[in-house]
């Protein structure tokens, strides 16, 4: 690591991160042993490539999880086109499934290296990459070095950077200044957050607005979204989605307060977490309630009150056949999901008071009635019944929340012009003729 202008509580993470290989083995066996981690692909966590790097010009782009990898694909739909591989990184297994799904033709996925030099410099050495994207707010210390010791261009799309993170960053100037002095462009969602980055030391900052609005729609499968609307028809439906723990038991007491006046009330559970289906069944019958599980082959027929969909992949078949979505991670204190595909895909949206992580999306929503707040599960339970009871304004509601999705789009318009300097300096290196 070259020493200049590098802070020595970052030279000491450096070094810190060698002399703690040994930790971070095991931080990754214990996270296999949790179900965290594939066993198999587990040698890619320390920068093992898992396949050959194809010939020709090569962009690494990288997001943490789920919703920040699926962020990118709109931009490596691009950069496909153009001529280059894309590698695709993200570090959770959820993640991984999706992408293996929805990645196009010339792009392919591998889990992320930890921020550890020698795990990094494995994974560089074998990808060679001509350009670098980090989605959001992806900032890690050995990975920024070593980008830049390499002259690989990184830049940071999606941009996030919260008033509580700036002021964090802020307690530590000089390594602030070090690592965002390193960024080549910073495309950053708003404007309040494109005056942090500034603020904090990055050099190059532009408004980027917000890649997930441009997202496709999830998809679904023509013939089980047949199938499951005609087992679920004719019966009042609405659909939690993305929960996490705590949120399940709101939906089953709404459930259950609702059932009074809707016998054949349908309630519908995707939890963030798969795994926590059997816990969240159990919860459910221990209410009282007639329970069925995707994972187990179960349908949401007449007999059943909560239908627990916990599977990888599947949140699109239910987005369009459910006119009602609960958007989690917003009753609990986990900063909400994205709600951008329920409303894209024609839904009412309900949603709690912790929502930090979409706060601009749901703002855009909220301006234009398309989204709701409830602050409890008594209000969530009272949201349910009214809309279930006037069709008309879930409809309006739903239409409002569809046009400001598809009004606030055109991010990936804007990255692909920002990064458009950077494929021409490819060019003019030599290293890419197209």
């Amino acid at each position: 690591m070259r020493r200049e202008d590098v802070p020595a509580l970052l030279r000491a993470y450096h070094y810190g991160l060698i002399a703690g290989e040994p930790a971070l083995a095991g931080l990754l066996a214990w996270r296999r042993r949790r179900g965290k981690e594939d066993p198999v692909r587990l040698p890619e966590r320390t920068g093992r490539p898992g396949k050959p790097r194809p010939a020709g010009p090569l962009v690494w782009a990288h997001g943490a999880s789920i919703g920040e990898a699926l962020s990118l694909i709109g931009l490596v739909e691009r950069l496909t086109r153009r001529g280059f591989t894309v590698l695709v990184t993200s570090g959770t297994r959820t993640s991984a499934a999706l992408l293996a799904r929805r990645l196009p033709r010339g792009a392919l996925h591998q889990f992320a290296p930890l921020d550890a030099p020698r795990y990094l410099a494995r994974f560089l050495d074998h990808w060679r990459p001509d350009l670098a994207l980090v989605a959001e707010s992806e900032l890690w210390p050995n990975t920024i070095l070593a980008l830049h010791e390499r002259e690989v261009p990184l830049i940071l799309v999606n941009g996030r950077m919260s008033e509580r993170s700036a002021r964090g960053w802020s307690r530590t100037p000089g390594i602030a200044r070090a690592l965002l002095s390193r960024i080549a462009l910073c495309l950053a969602q708003t404007q309040d957050e494109a005056e942090r980055f500034a603020r904090l030391g990055a050099p190059r900052v532009e408004l980027g607005g917000n890649l997930k609005f441009d997202a496709a729609a999830p998809p679904a499968d023509p013939e089980l979204l047949r199938q499951l609307a005609g087992v679920m028809a004719g019966r009042p439906v609405w659909l939690a989605a993305s929960t996490h723990p705590g949120e399940e038991a709101a939906a089953t007491a709404a459930h259950r307060a609702l059932k009074r006046r809707y016998p054949d009330l349908l309630t519908i559970v995707v939890p963030r977490h798969p795994e926590r289906g059997p816990a969240i069944a159990a919860d459910a019958v221990a209410a009282g309630l007639k329970v069925g599980r995707r994972a187990t082959g179960g349908q949401p027929h007449d007999k059943v009150d909560l239908y627990v969909a916990d599977t990888v992949g599947e949140l699109g078949l239910f987005y369009r056949l459910c006119p009602l979505v609960f958007v989690g991670g917003s009753l609990a204190r986990h900063g909400g999901q994205n709600p951008i595909e329920p409303a894209r895909l024609g839904a009412a949206v309900l949603y709690g008071p912790h929502v930090r992580n979409f706060a601009q999306v749901y703002g855009a929503l909220d301006r234009a009635g398309g989204a709701r707040i409830v602050r409890d599960g008594q209000e969530l339970t009272a949201a349910i019944g009214q809309l279930l009871a006037d069709a008309n304004a879930r409809r309006a509601m739903a239409r409002a929340g569809a046009a400001a999705i598809e009004a606030a789009g055109g991010a990936t318009d804007r990255a692909m012009a920002a990064i458009e300097p950077f494929i021409c300096q490819l060019k003019i290196a030599g290293r890419f003729a197209s």
